[in-house]
Formats: structure tokens, C-alpha cells, sequence
């Protein structure tokens, strides 16, 4: 049910912020908003998918938890982020 390679890598080249990077706040939040929007696509058709909406609510807290970080670290990459993502901002 996760991501294929080719999404993964395509996201990661998408949203990187040098060369080569696989673990900057912007990939990380740019691959859990990947997967979120492919879990809800999954639970709007199984709706009683309980596992599945436990492991979406835990995504989208870590995602929480990383805007939060990027928030405090610098405004102007967090606000970049989430225009790029379609991300409601606090």
C-alpha cells in the first residue's frame, strides 16, 4: 500500500533542496502528504478500513509536527512548502 520507487524518487527530486537530498524537512513533508492523499483515496472507498485510518491520523501528525519545526526554523520555507503543496496554514 506505500509508495512506488518512481513516485518516491520523483518526489524526493521534486522537493529537494540540494542534490542528493533524501531528508530535509521539505522531502520528508512532501513524501507524507504523497502518501496521505493516497490513503484517503484509499479509505473513501473502504470505509471501515480502521487500521488504515489509525495509520493515516499517525501521518498526519508527524507531518504536523515537521510544518510545526519548519515554522520555527524559518517562516519562509515553511510558507514555500505549504503554497507548494496546497497546505492550510495556521
Amino acid at each position: 500500500m506505500g509508495l512506488t520507487k518512481e513516485i518516491k524518487t520523483k518526489v524526493m527530486t521534486d522537493y529537494a533542496v540540494h542534490e542528493g537530498d533524501t531528508g530535509s524537512p521539505e522531502v520528508q513533508v512532501a513524501i507524507l502528504t504523497t502518501r496521505i492523499n493516497q490513503l484517503t483515496g484509499h479509505l473513501r472507498i473502504h470505509r471501515h478500513d480502521e487500521s488504515s485510518r489509525r495509520g493515516l491520523l499517525i501521518m498526519v501528525g508527524q507531518r504536523r509536527r515537521l510544518l510545526a519545526y519548519m515554522r520555527s526554523k524559518s517562516v519562509a520555507r515553511y510558507i514555500a512548502i505549504s503554497e507548494r503543496l496546497n497546505l492550510r496554514q495556521k
